[in-house]
């Protein structure tokens, strides 16, 4: 599906499930005007041409910390000595297989990749940068920054309308 071949109810969907992902295909249809069969077509559409990924539950670690514990959260800067396409790629396909990295950015300029990572503890976090980083001759460089507190977290996309009539 071409993003031209999206139209306002297909972008509104988009947005209204992003948003909450749990509502039923009726109260989706009818928040947005339209059947339930429609509705559902739609959405299976959108699914089919890969624009809807996956549908997840967002946890909340506040409240999961008494049972979990708080963890360590950290933003990982990773430079490697050789940048070649096997290189990164070796790399990337290490980190991704990690449970531990919730997510994985190939940057530029400056480190090659900025992973955001989880552990339970500091000596879960060593136990992590060991296997990563410490094990991999081609790190030259690992910069971790732990969070202390997350001030904004959103999975949204902003979605746009098909035509904005912006003002200069």
């Amino acid at each position: 599906m071409e993003s031209s071949s999206l139209d306002t109810i297909d972008l509104r969907l988009l947005d209204a499930l992003q948003r909450d992902a749990s509502q039923t295909n009726q109260q989706l249809a009818a928040d947005h005007h339209i059947s339930p069969p429609t509705c559902l077509r739609r959405v299976q559409r959108l699914r089919a041409a890969g624009l809807i990924e996956r549908q997840v539950a967002i946890l909340s670690p506040d409240r999961l910390a008494p049972v979990l514990g708080h963890g360590l959260q950290a933003l990982v800067e990773v430079s490697l000595d050789r940048q070649d396409a096997v290189a990164l790629d070796a790399f990337e396909a290490r980190a991704i297989a990690d449970d531990a990295v919730q997510q994985c950015w190939r940057v530029s300029p400056g480190p090659d990749f900025v992973l955001v990572v989880i552990a339970r503890d500091m000596p879960g976090y060593q136990a992590l940068a060991q296997r990563l980083f410490t094990a991999d001759a081609n790190v030259r460089n690992v910069k971790a920054f732990f969070a202390v507190k997350r001030a904004k977290f959103d999975t949204r996309l902003p979605i746009l309308p098909i035509s904005p009539t912006a003002a200069p």
